[in-house]
């Protein structure tokens, strides 16, 4: 059973993610948010593709559901990490994570 504190450090351990506000939630980023925790650090909403989305929802519907809103649609998804153990979120983490990060290296001007 994951939980909030599970989600920070795990989070956190990914290479150069960072921590900020966002609006009522925790947000976990690198380029962009890939992760936000509810206040209440019962459930977080991960940044998928809408077909990863559908096959952690067909997996664990129990765990994983779209928002339900137009960011749903775009692959974001909330889980209810008491649904989790720790190998299942830092999965999603790292799944998130690989949307988030930079996609090359800053070029260098002379």
């Amino acid at each position: 059973m994951a939980t909030g504190k599970d989600l920070r450090r795990l989070a956190l351990a990914l290479d150069g993610t960072t921590e900020a506000p966002h609006f009522d939630r925790a947000a976990f980023k690198v380029a962009r948010i890939y992760v936000t925790l509810a206040a209440d650090g019962r459930t977080a909403n991960f940044k998928f593709t809408p077909d990863e989305q559908e096959f952690k929802c067909l997996l664990a519907p129990e765990a994983f559901a779209p928002v339900p809103n137009a960011w749903g649609r775009q692959g974001w998804t909330t889980a209810t990490l008491a649904k989790l153990n720790d190998a299942e979120l830092g999965s999603a983490l790292e799944t998130a994570w690989a949307h988030a990060r930079p996609k090359k290296a800053a070029r260098k001007r002379p």
